[in-house]
């Protein structure tokens, strides 16, 4: 549930966490625009929750900042400010000007520790894993941050509602092409990776046509099917594969060899970087700070259990994945960032702390940052053809409305 600050805010810090999108920028510039007229200051956080999580306090707030024209800054400086001036053009770049990572403060890998915090390692393995929140609360009142304002996905956001319920009041704003976090219908960068996919997809027929062959696009999803579905509808992708709904891969070479009957003998087929194959797919290197283990490329996987079923065919597996994240946002996605953001600064505004901005049923709200006791939002097996391994259609329905009346 939201809380209430107890003081206004006149300072907030902001960071942008996990993979970047298109349209962050955008968000942190509504921010900084928003922000000056309350009389709020905007300092933002480099590296994500490295950023506040391994700043040296020693050093003092001064020569924490960042600047591009000093070299000596480039590392270690995790500060940033962020003004009407200092942000007026970032909207039009891809990215994060604040840069990202993936590092969850609760448990920081030993090996990673920089020399200031080494004392946390003391007699512990460089792989083993320590909780430094108490170093981002010093950090946090070290800068005399009111609150924190956290762009991310449901790993990011995590540990921000973590920090809420400790007392630091944290607004979240949700962001991902993997559309998935839950409670709410769209996250930033969403429109954007599905709109580029389509381009890349329909760029890649003239090849497949000339060759014969048969594209396997592994997309981003790991947990949820939102980014290849939405790509295959556009796209009009022979078959399709999500982590939602096991697929039989002897059944699907079987639509594969059929798809091919053509003039061009080609096909394409979308799936998601978790599709569920009904069968294992090997999993490599160890599990990230937010315990997630890093698949085998699933194209690739799928194009080897495709040639043995079909021997005569050339599959092509192509990762999109990175293409989709880079480059300027779509208008879309610069269009909810910067209501997001609002929607976030009118919330600190109001001084009520603990909320996410969202989108649900067409409509701009806030909810409750997730923590890890939520699951990603997954796709509706009913809007996927378990057996035909395509989007399904049949069941799109509406009510009549009149006309309203003046």
């Amino acid at each position: 549930m939201p809380g209430h600050t107890s003081s206004p805010i006149r300072t907030l810090g902001v960071l942008t966490g996990g993979g970047d999108v298109p349209g962050l920028n955008a968000a942190i510039k509504a921010m900084a625009y928003r922000a000056e007229p309350m009389g709020i200051r905007v300092i933002g956080l480099r590296l994500g929750w490295a950023g506040i999580t391994f700043l040296d306090r020693s050093r003092g707030i001064e020569n924490l900042y960042f600047r591009a024209e000093d070299p000596s800054t480039w590392q270690g400086s995790y500060l940033m400010s962020l003004t009407r001036l200092t942000t007026r053009t970032i909207d039009r770049q891809g990215g994060t000007i604040l840069q990202s990572s993936r590092t969850n403060p609760g448990k920081v890998r030993v090996g990673e520790l920089p020399p200031h915090l080494a004392s946390y390692g003391a007699g512990r393995a460089p792989d083993d894993r320590i909780d430094l929140t108490e170093e981002v609360m010093a950090n946090i009142k070290f800068l005399g941050l009111d609150g924190l304002v956290v762009i991310g996905g449901d790993d990011t956001l995590s540990y921000g509602a973590v920090l809420d319920a400790r007392g630091v009041p944290v607004w979240g704003i949700p962001k991902t092409m993997d559309n998935d976090v839950p409670g709410t219908d769209y996250c930033i960068g969403f429109q954007t990776a599905i709109s580029r996919a389509a381009e890349f997809i329909n760029r890649m027929r003239s090849t497949a046509g000339s060759h014969s062959e048969t594209v396997l696009f592994r997309m981003f999803g790991r947990d949820a099917g939102f980014t290849a579905l939405e790509t295959a509808i556009v796209t009009w992708a022979d078959r399709l594969l999500i982590p939602e709904v096991p697929a039989n891969v002897d059944v699907l070479a079987d639509l594969v060899a059929q798809d091919r009957r053509n003039p061009q003998n080609y096909s394409t087929v979308v799936l998601s970087e978790g599709a569920n194959l009904g069968m294992a797919v090997p999993e490599v290197g160890e599990p990230d700070a937010y315990g997630h283990r890093k698949k085998a490329n699933i194209a690739e996987f799928l194009g080897e259990q495709l040639s043995q079923r079909l021997p005569g065919v050339r599959f092509l597996p192509i990762d999109l994945t990175y293409f989709l994240r880079s480059g300027e946002p779509e208008v879309y996605d610069k269009h909810m960032a910067i209501f997001y953001a609002n929607l976030i600064m009118s919330m600190v505004e109001k001084g009520e702390h603990g909320v996410m901005a969202a989108q649900r049923d067409g409509a701009f709200i806030c909810t409750d940052i997730p923590g890890k006791d939520l699951s990603p939002r997954r796709v509706d097996p009913a809007d996927y053809h378990t057996t035909r391994y395509r989007p399904r259609f049949e069941h799109i329905t509406g009510s009549y409305r009149p006309q309203p009346r003046a």
